[in-house]
């Protein structure tokens, strides 16, 4: 790219309660500038064999190497790329991955997570992440898909659909680990309002309620909340986030684990500009989008081609279609009908190397699919969050 991309920390978006303080001014733009993309091999080509006309068949003295006399005879030739060495990714030192939130956020710990040794890139906003994967800012993403007690991010589902030059190449299970920081010298008694991101605070509501704290202010993520508690220096405030950003701002831990639920989980998807070749030698997940006709019974009969094939479906998301919002019922009534058409976002255990998986697929593009799109196959995530 011939210019520079700005990505923008992102900044608290005010809520507040009676006799609260003014909006804290926007964050300054981070600027990242964009390098060239990289040559991508693809190793679905096939590998150039030497023949009489090539320069590498030719001996150190110029004088052509000979011919095998046989054609089972073996050629000594540089080893074909394996899909074992594209998937690997064994060097992460030095990538850059985006993520939604400012440092000492829990995306940027699954991507820590997801890429060791990577260089982090901070984004306002999830598309601003989407954007910069695209437009080779960066080389990675890292954003979340849904979380054990909140539910699916759906704005990502979006902009899975509208990005469609990205591919998911992996996922990231992390759990995330609530706690209650404020600056130093505050006391938990000192705290009359709570700051953070909206699900996080509905992820620790009852604990918060228990230690007294009444009030609630939503911004935009949890870093965030704790970045704005430590530069305004609020002493009646305390932030809902990770223990990072705790470190990161210089604030105190008053208390640790608190959400209501332990068993708080987030998956994340890790995004790259080129897909990952699929195998079937480890367990494989594989990701879907599709649209169907309208009448009694297409979604079970659309399902059908994965349950007769013995695949398993781990997730199952319906959006509405933006392109078509509204589907006019044919029902014989003297009056139409409108239905909501809907997109269908399937995630099922089974790698695209897999014959099985491939027949399911054709089956529901040639039989009932109107619109079918692969988003990704990847390794599953088996580590521990």
């Amino acid at each position: 790219m011939a210019s520079s991309s700005a990505l923008r920390i992102p900044t608290p978006t005010h809520h507040p309660a009676a006799g609260a303080r003014p909006r804290p001014p926007r964050a300054a733009f981070v600027s990242v500038r964009a390098r060239r993309p990289a040559v991508s091999v693809s190793a679905s080509s096939p590998q150039q064999t030497p023949g009489h006309g090539d320069a590498a068949a030719d001996g150190p003295t110029g004088v052509p190497a000979p011919i095998p006399a046989s054609r089972d005879t073996a050629i000594a030739l540089p080893r074909p790329l394996t899909s074992a060495d594209l998937m690997g990714e064994t060097n992460t030192h030095g990538l850059k991955v985006a993520y939604q939130g400012c440092p000492g956020a829990y995306s940027e710990a699954a991507a820590r997570k997801a890429y060791p040794g990577c260089q982090t890139v901070p984004c306002e906003y999830f598309e601003t992440a989407f954007q910069a994967v695209e437009s080779c800012v960066a080389d990675r993403a890292v954003l979340p898909l849904e979380n054990s007690l909140g539910g699916s991010i759906h704005r990502n589902y979006d902009l899975l659909l509208r990005h469609n030059k990205l591919h998911i190449v992996g996922e990231v299970r992390l759990a995330v680990r609530h706690c209650l920081l404020a600056n130093r010298g505050v006391k938990i008694e000192n705290l009359r309002s709570a700051m953070s991101h909206p699900q996080a605070l509905a992820q620790c509501e009852q604990t918060l309620t228990m230690l007294g704290i009444e009030h609630r202010e939503a911004v935009d993520d949890t870093a965030g909340a704790a970045k704005h508690i430590a530069e305004q220096k609020l002493q009646d405030t305390g932030a809902v986030a990770s223990s990072l950003a705790a470190e990161l701002y210089g604030l105190d831990i008053l208390a640790e684990n608190i959400q209501d639920d332990t068993d708080n989980v987030t998956r994340f998807m890790m995004l790259a500009r080129e897909p990952i070749i699929a195998r079937t030698d480890k367990p494989f997940k594989t990701s879907i989008v599709f649209s169907l006709e309208e009448g009694p019974g297409q979604l079970f009969k659309a399902l059908a081609v994965f349950a007769l094939r013995k695949i398993n479906l781990t997730k199952m998301e319906s959006r509405p279609h933006k392109k078509r919002p509204l589907r006019v019922a044919d029902d014989n009534c003297s009056t139409p009908l409108k239905h909501f058409d809907y997109l269908f976002y399937v995630d099922f255990e089974a790698s695209m190397a897999d014959p099985n998986a491939q027949n399911a697929l054709n089956n529901l593009k040639q039989e009932f699919a109107t619109f079918l799109r692969v988003l990704g196959s990847y390794p599953t995530d088996v580590s521990e969050t």
